[in-house]
């Protein structure tokens, strides 16, 4: 069965309560013949050396699955073909087909396909490693399954829908190789920057600013159009919402139009900090934030805000003095930030330090020193990434391989830090964040958000 394409959406401003018993019944059944898979340690992703007791890196090819194949989901596929992609699963007929057309492309048998991630978990049983590329609200309870099984895991950015299961994957993921798809972090430039910061190129950092052109709002829930019931053919709608709360199917929000709504994402700032902040939670060794206050228009109960801008304070892993973190998206919030700050583009960092101010972009960096005098780069002592799929598969690999550099115990921190703007600007725009104690004040009702039953491993 074909399902009708959906429209490209670009950003602009402005199963049930369960499985029913019967596959309940089949997965139970499935979960029990592969439940050494749930409690062994991680050897299954390597294999024995012949009249050994060690472990060898593994040569041959991993079997992956892909849950996720349209739009993120087709540019982590191509990602990872270099290895055996022997699942996919999409809980859209159109999109399902597309990877599968994309994998047979490269030369690959045609992949088993699924429409729910849970069967595919439990019954995958020479499974070596899971790609995640769906919406945010499924990232955690998919990788919080696969963990369960020991299973490597991929996952797009953001790591996670709620600050609650960011903490959740990062105990999870301890000893198992994991990857944040933040891939601009594996790029040269973001490295030469680090170097930059690190060398004193600008002396000491107490501000940042990063600037962002998008804007995800405008997030209103609508029946569909007169005459139609239930989600388009080729699109299992309950299956889509997976943990969240059941609602009635509503026109336009699949494919790409669900970060607008605070059910499945976290508007701009869920979207793309990861990529922004990452770097400079990288080059200025960042712990967690101390306190958080955030401006935008009234809160909207459905829709994440048009525009707004952020501040973190946070303390140094380094011992070094606090650094104030400011995120402006959204027409007001870039029209602030270019007075404040003179932000030179729509998109960048602006490093301010004692000595000059850094320019930085995903591909590009500038040094204005206030003496006026040039600036000459150090030379470079961060290696070259192999490519960031390819972190995560050589770790699967080999176990002495280098950690990939997004792995989740680093990747969920960010991820706290990124979401936790959005709780303080939903509880009233100020909170005070105590990482040990999980407690964000009058935000802490927005830590978590509610789940359906049978969205958590037995």
């Amino acid at each position: 069965m074909t399902a009708t394409p959906h429209p490209k959406v670009t950003p602009s401003a402005g199963i049930g309560q369960g499985a029913s018993p019967t596959r309940r019944t089949i997965l139970r059944t499935a979960a029990a013949a592969t439940s050494s898979l749930f409690m062994a340690p991680f050897v299954h992703a390597r294999r024995r050396q012949a009249g050994g007791t060690g472990t060898a890196p593994i040569r041959s090819s991993l079997k992956l699955a892909a849950i996720g194949a349209g739009h993120r989901g087709a540019a982590n596929i191509a990602g990872v073909l270099g290895e055996d992609v022997a699942y996919l699963c999409d809980v859209d007929e159109w999109m399902l087909q597309r990877g599968v057309d994309q994998v047979r492309a490269a030369g690959q048998p045609k992949p088993a396909t699924f429409r729910d991630w849970r069967e595919l978990l439990e019954t995958a049983e020479d499974l070596q490693g899971v790609v995640i590329s769906t919406p945010d609200h499924t990232h955690a309870a998919i990788a919080r399954w696969a963990l369960h099984r020991r299973l490597p895991v991929y996952c797009e950015k953001p790591l996670t829908r709620t600050v609650a299961e960011a903490a959740e994957l990062q105990n999870l993921a301890q000893g198992i190789p994991t990857q944040m798809g933040t891939q601009i972090h594996a790029t040269d430039n973001y490295r030469r920057v680090v170097e930059a910061l690190r060398s004193g190129a600008i002396g000491t950092v107490r501000n940042v600013h990063v600037v962002c052109s998008k804007s995800w709002s405008g997030g209103v829930f609508q029946p569909p159009p007169e005459g139609e019931t239930g989600s388009p053919k080729g699109l299992d709608w309950d299956l889509w919402l997976g943990p969240t709360p059941e609602r009635p199917y509503s026109p336009g929000i699949h494919p790409a139009n669900w970060r607008r709504f605070w059910a499945f994402g976290n508007g701009t700032v869920g979207d793309m900090a990861a990529h922004w902040l990452d770097l400079v939670h990288w080059a200025l060794e960042l712990g967690p934030p101390k306190t958080i206050d955030v401006e935008g228009p009234p809160v909207d109960e459905v829709s994440t805000p048009p525009w707004m801008h952020a501040r973190w304070t946070h303390g140094r892993t380094n011992g070094e003095d606090d650094v104030d973190v400011h995120w402006w998206d959204g027409i007001p919030s870039r029209d602030g930030v270019k007075k404040w700050a003179e932000a030179p583009l729509d998109d960048c960092h602006v490093f301010v330090g004692s000595k000059g101010r850094l320019i930085s972009t995903y591909s590009s960096m500038k040094v204005e020193l206030s003496s006026g005098d040039p600036w000459e780069a150090p030379e470079p002592t961060i290696l070259p990434s192999p490519g960031h799929h390819v972190e995560w598969l050589d770790r699967i690999k080999d176990e002495n391989a280098p950690l990939p550099l997004c792995h989740f115990e680093r990747a969920a921190p960010l991820t706290e830090s990124i979401l936790l703007a959005g709780v303080a600007y939903r509880a009233g725009g100020k909170i005070t964040w105590d990482p040990v104690k999980r407690d964000a004040g009058p935000g802490t009702h927005w830590l978590s958000a509610e789940e359906r039953d049978g969205w958590r491993p037995s």
